[in-house]
């Protein structure tokens, strides 16, 4: 019965979904290509993108005329990120390479494209590749955007079924039939500009990434680079580029069938004007304002030294290829090489095989390395079945892999963000002049200033992917240290040697890591007699495949006083400074830690896929 029902199911999505002829795609990309308008609103040589600090900082690196081989920015607020992006787009001369795993057309998507089609148009070279699973999936606009302008290409990575959207019917039919295919996604991000400046990192092009969501929010960040590094970077752009697996629009089904319908009324292909929200016109004046961008970023611009980009090729994805990749070798090396401490932040704690290996590794020193970890609470997390994996192993994380766990809160009491914020906030403090905390919070005293939230329905859970080795060695990217990043999703990640910087970025972790923003982690307390025991069957438990049924798990969450401050469970006075609050935190009755308890006991199969 079931197989008749999965051949009915991809019966139904090939049918859907039946290939164009290769004649009728020349004809639908031939008739785009008519459309495109041709014109150019700048006739200068050197290019007619906005004046900028950023560009100016840039130009004096390449000249050697910097403090350093490299200048970075720590993009750790949404809006400044959105606000780096923005600028950037708007002071481009010549090209814009835009990579990213998942962009929606809501206001900062909105804010985005509309930038990028203006540099087409004032003559700027742009080229947009996108992860086919959540880039813009709309047949409608990318057949709009294939017709646009000659300096416009957008292209999708890996198309299933040869099609811009993938509907239920059709993801079903991968999950059953192409598996590995369906999964094996570009989950790098990149933003380039000019091959002078570039931003990395985690986030995607949505408005939960930039803290304008309306009821959930990522913790997140990313990094704006020039110096040498970036050549890399433009390189491993255009291997995803030139890659067999990067299709053109015209050349995915359903926008070739948008395209030849629209060849009896040509006016469809019209790229409608959206009206934009108070914010949105903020912000869009803001990223005029190049002195003011500077201003805002200045306490997170460091001189840097050595900086190296590590990347995923394409090729990760062919049937040939090793299980490992660059990146992947990259990270536990890195790690392997650590003497004292590393202090990782990733919002996924599922540890592949490799990875504990290399942790375990650290523990079995004579002196072991120091471990700390911020991740995701369930309370946090928007991902529940993969916290229920890392549920289930924080027994091993603990005392085998030497771990001190601290789970952001869903409504943490201050944080790098601007969420919460009554409507209009925005614009209100864009018009408003006078001393003390910038836009952003910055206190203008070269330090960060985290910003009180407010709860009002406004959740937010962890996509920063970090990580800071012995006080000295700073990665930011988009590798989330789990087992899709190394086996499934192409990954990218900067490096930078760098103490200062480190400072910078550990100070960030940590301040995710205070009691007011996060859960500790331990041991849960049991009578004497008993933790014997409790172990054992906890331990035997764990270890089973499929069935981890003991109900009385190793470690359960704390919540610590604030007074006391950062603690290893370990220290003498965490008992006295701490309260036992449950597994499962402001979650614990509801169906989301029903389910979670559910996939601990029956989902270890799923380990490598979550």
């Amino acid at each position: 019965m079931i197989t008749r029902l999965a051949a009915a199911v991809l019966m139904l999505a090939l049918g859907a979904c039946a290939s164009l002829p290769e004649n009728k795609h020349r004809e639908a990309e031939a008739f785009a290509g008519s459309l495109q308008d041709r014109a150019s609103a700048c006739t200068a040589p050197a290019g007619c993108g906005l004046a900028s600090p950023l560009r100016d900082l840039a130009d004096a690196v390449a000249a050697g005329r910097g403090d350093g081989k490299h200048e970075v920015i720590l993009l750790d607020q949404g809006n400044d990120a959105l606000l780096t992006r923005l600028h950037m787009i708007e002071s481009a001369r010549h090209s814009i390479e835009l990579q990213v795993f998942i962009y929606d057309l809501d206001e900062t998507g909105t804010l985005v494209l509309d930038a990028l089609v203006r540099a087409a148009q004032r003559g700027v070279k742009v080229r947009l590749l996108l992860d086919q699973l959540y880039g813009l999936t709309r047949p409608q606009l990318q057949a709009k955007l294939a017709a646009l302008h000659r300096n416009f290409e957008l292209r999708l990575y890996s198309p299933m079924f040869n099609q811009a959207k993938t509907d239920k019917a059709e993801f079903f039919a991968g999950v059953l039939f192409r598996f590995r295919n369906l999964n094996q996604r570009m989950h790098t991000k990149l933003l380039l500009v000019d091959d002078r400046m570039a931003v990395v990192g985690g986030r995607n092009i949505q408005d939960r990434y930039f803290d304008w969501g309306q009821s959930y929010n990522y913790r997140d960040r990313d990094l704006w680079v020039a110096g040498p590094v970036v050549n890399s970077m433009r390189d491993n752009f255009n291997a995803f580029w030139l890659s067999e697996r990067s299709v053109a629009a015209p050349q995915l089904d359903d926008v070739a069938r948008v395209l030849l319908d629209a060849q009896a009324d040509p006016q469809r292909l019209q790229l409608p004007q959206r009206a934009y929200s108070p914010r949105m016109n903020a912000m869009a004046a803001m990223a005029q304002d190049g002195p003011r961008v500077i201003s805002e970023l200045a306490a997170y611009r460091r001189a840097v030294g050595d900086a190296v980009f590590y990347a995923d090729l394409p090729e990760k994805h062919a049937d040939e290829a090793s299980s490992r990749a660059r990146a992947s070798n990259a990270v536990y090396q890195i790690i392997s090489q650590a003497q004292t401490s590393v202090l990782l932040q990733t919002p996924y704690l599922v540890m592949s095989r490799l990875a504990r290996q290399s942790f375990r590794q650290l523990q079995r020193r004579a002196k072991p390395v120091q471990v700390q970890v911020s991740t995701n609470s369930l309370a946090a997390t928007d991902a529940f079945p993969v916290y229920a994996l890392s549920h289930k192993y924080k027994r091993l994380y603990l005392r085998e892999l030497g771990f001190r766990i601290h789970e952001f809160k869903p409504f943490p009491a201050s944080a790098f963000m601007r969420v919460g914020r009554e409507p209009g906030w925005l614009e209100k403090e864009e018009t408003e002049a006078g001393d003390g905390p910038g836009l952003f919070g910055y206190t203008g005293s070269g330090a960060q200033a985290p910003v009180p939230l407010n709860k009002e329905g406004q959740r937010v859970g962890l996509h920063a992917k970090s990580m800071v080795i012995d006080g000295r060695i700073a990665v930011i990217g988009s590798h989330n240290f789990d087992p899709r990043s190394d086996d499934y999703n192409t990954e990218s990640m900067l490096l930078i040697d760098d103490a200062g910087f480190a400072a910078l970025l550990s100070a960030s972790i940590r301040n995710d890591m205070l009691p007011e923003n996060a859960w500790a982690i331990a041991p849960r307390e049991t009578l004497p007699e008993l933790a014997d025991f409790n172990y054992t069957m906890g331990k035997l438990s764990e270890q089973m495949p499929v069935f981890d049924v003991w109900p009385w798990p190793y470690a359960t969450s704390f919540q610590v006083r604030n007074e006391c401050g950062l603690m290893d469970y370990t220290a003498p006075e965490f008992i006295g400074c701490s309260e036992a609050v449950g597994d499962f935190p402001e979650v614990n009755m509801s169906l989301k830690g029903i389910y979670t308890r559910i996939i601990t006991v029956f989902g270890a199969g799923l380990e490598p896929i979550l």
